[in-house]
């Protein structure tokens, strides 16, 4: 067992390896309790699960919950949650929780990106990211981002500082280092310019978080994980990883772990991930940013990612998506109006063993709410159980059967289950 701790409780101990692979199970221990590794991390965008209890996201066995830093600070205010006792407590989770930069939503919602694994879809002119047919409202400088809200369009400006100031009074258990967002779009000149623009916001969010950690002794201990950027070029990942590992703050602390985002193409991932996680120390997390679909899954554990976040299974649920085991399909479809059976006979989650399909089907035609609760609980039992299982396979050294298994029967989306 290998274990790096941090004399104010945050600790990574590593379990079982993959043989040959960066693979591998392990424990997180923050102040607000242990998360077994590799986890789902579902995302609770405005501390919620949209349609979901918190005590029914600790029923279906969510370890952890990650909140977003950049709709926070737009409403209620960080100010509100650190007055409240923090973010677990505001939103009464009794577990640890994550909170993102902001810098992936200043962007997002600025440009207008869609939020697939690889943006492939939008239509970018230029370095200056601008999409077309839509009015900026993003602007990237050395110092920043400046942008409008989306709720309002007032203006406002995110810094590494005022990220870091955000999280801290938000009071997550790990947070994240600002960092910019690029796209596959942009050229090889602007992914190095900007890696080395998220490089100096990482130097300044490792101070900044050192001074806030000592001014801010009444609250508990946050990790702090960097972001690697570097778009889908071999070099500029790896050097990416090498430079956050080298940064320290006056103090001589380095990031806690590291967080591999930015806009990759779906078939590079698990080589991406790779590439990261041959140059990361080992005893260190690492997090994999908006990733759901089991085929990812299974891609991003054997190459070494440790726990993953996204929005996916409460949203597409909400929509009527539903994941079994054989793929995805929509509930609302005709075929489902008279079934009488669950949506999976073998899913030990409340909305199968207390619901039918048909109901499921009248529930969304009838644009009833509670459709989209019971739907996203089903959907998030399928996600954190399957992660779950993944990780019980690597415990048991029976990874690559599991996998063989799962994706043998697995048909993405599919018309009818």
């Amino acid at each position: 067992m290998l274990r790096v701790s941090d004399p104010a409780h945050f600790s990574f101990t590593i379990g079982t390896r993959l043989d040959g692979r960066h693979g591998r199970t392990g424990v997180l221990s923050t102040p607000h309790g242990d998360i077994a590794t590799p986890a789902f991390i579902p995302v609770g965008t405005k501390a919620t699960v949209k349609a979901v209890l918190p005590e029914t996201m600790k029923e279906l066995g969510a370890q952890a919950l990650l909140a977003n830093a950049y709709h926070l600070y737009l409403q209620p205010g960080p100010d509100i949650v650190d007055e409240a006792g923090g973010l677990s407590k505001f939103m009464n989770w009794p577990g640890p929780t994550f909170t993102d930069s902001g810098g992936f939503q200043v962007m997002s919602l600025g440009v207008g990106f869609k939020k697939v694994l690889a943006m492939e879809a939008v239509d970018v002119r230029s370095d200056d990211v601008i999409a077309a047919g839509k009015e900026r409202l993003a602007h990237v400088d050395d110092g920043g981002v400046t942008f409008r809200s989306h709720l309002d369009g007032s203006r406002h400006r995110f810094t590494p500082e005022v990220s870091m100031g955000i999280q801290h009074r938000l009071g997550a258990d790990i947070m994240f280092a600002f960092d910019e967002l690029t796209t596959l779009l942009n050229t090889r000149a602007y992914q190095e310019k900007s890696l080395q623009r998220t490089h100096a916001w990482a130097q300044r969010c490792i101070d900044e978080h050192e001074r806030l950690t000592a001014e801010r002794t009444h609250r508990p201990y946050q990790a702090l994980f960097a972001v690697i950027q570097g778009a889908q070029y071999e070099d500029l990942r790896r050097k990416a990883c090498r430079d956050l590992e080298a940064i320290r703050g006056s103090a001589g602390t380095g990031f806690d772990g590291y967080g591999i985002g930015g806009a990759l193409e779906k078939h590079n991932l698990g080589t991406i991930v790779g590439w990261c996680c041959d140059e990361l120390p080992e005893d260190k997390p690492r997090h994999l940013l908006g990733i759901s679909e089991p085929e990812d899954l299974f891609v991003a554990v054997e190459n070494g990612a440790d726990t993953f976040d996204c929005v996916n299974p409460s949203r597409v649920g909400r929509n009527a998506a539903i994941y079994v085991d054989q793929g995805r399909f929509n509930i609302n479809t005709s075929r489902f109006r008279r079934d009488f059976t669950p949506i999976d006979e073998t899913c030990d989650c409340y909305t199968c063993a207390n619901y039918t399909r048909a109901y499921l089907h009248h529930l969304f035609k009838a644009k009833e709410m509670l459709a989209a609760t019971l739907c996203t609980i089903h959907n998030e039992r399928f996600t954190v159980r399957l992660v779950d299982r993944i990780r019980e396979s690597i415990a048991g050294g029976y990874f690559d059967d599991y996998r063989a298994e799962f994706m043998g029967a697995w048909r993405g989306r599919i018309k009818t289950p």
